[in-house]
């Protein structure tokens, strides 16, 4: 009996262990979620800022951006790292560090106008080309319109008219 005693205590011990694993206990360990909503708009930190294929320096470098301020989309989180999808959708994984919090837009499609006012008929500010990035500074849930600074010029864009912004979204 005395020769047993050991052999029990291991087999309780990985029936504890694997219990934990079951119900899922040490994921909490390896997945620090932000807690913040998924999907989410950020933008690039740094005028290089490297795209991996998981979430690691371990893995190797898919995409280099030389682009601050471009706009990415969170679609997951592990850790420290972001999983992120860009404006032309390529996915990987960047670190938490190099993103920010700053929304901008990059205009998609052909060259759209910037408006004085929330309007298609309002004059306009300014014409911007594809690819140009700016910083959206007001958008209202139920409107088509975002206020936007792009060049030191300040007006209104169509949501549909640039990438970075979901739809209904509320920004202030």
């Amino acid at each position: 009996m005395f020769k047993r005693l050991p052999i029990a205590r291991f087999i309780m011990a990985f029936c504890f262990m694997a219990s934990l694993h079951v119900i899922g206990l040490p994921t909490f360990a390896q997945n620090h979620s932000s807690g913040l909503p998924l999907p989410r708009f950020v933008s690039l930190r740094a005028d290089e800022v490297n795209m991996r294929t998981g979430p690691g320096v371990q893995y190797p470098v898919e995409w280099v951006y030389k682009r601050q301020g471009l706009p990415v989309e969170i679609i997951a989180e592990y850790g420290t790292w972001r999983k992120v999808r860009d404006w032309q959708g390529a996915q990987g994984w960047i670190h938490q560090s190099m993103l920010s919090g700053k929304r901008q837009f990059i205009v998609i499609g052909s060259t759209r106008t910037v408006r004085r006012t929330a309007n298609s008929d309002s004059s306009a500010r300014a014409s911007l080309e594809l690819g140009v990035i700016g910083h959206v500074t007001e958008c209202e849930g139920s409107s088509n319109w975002c206020q936007v600074e792009a060049g030191g010029i300040s007006g209104w864009l169509r949501r549909v008219d640039v990438w970075g912004i979901h739809r209904g979204e509320q920004i202030k």
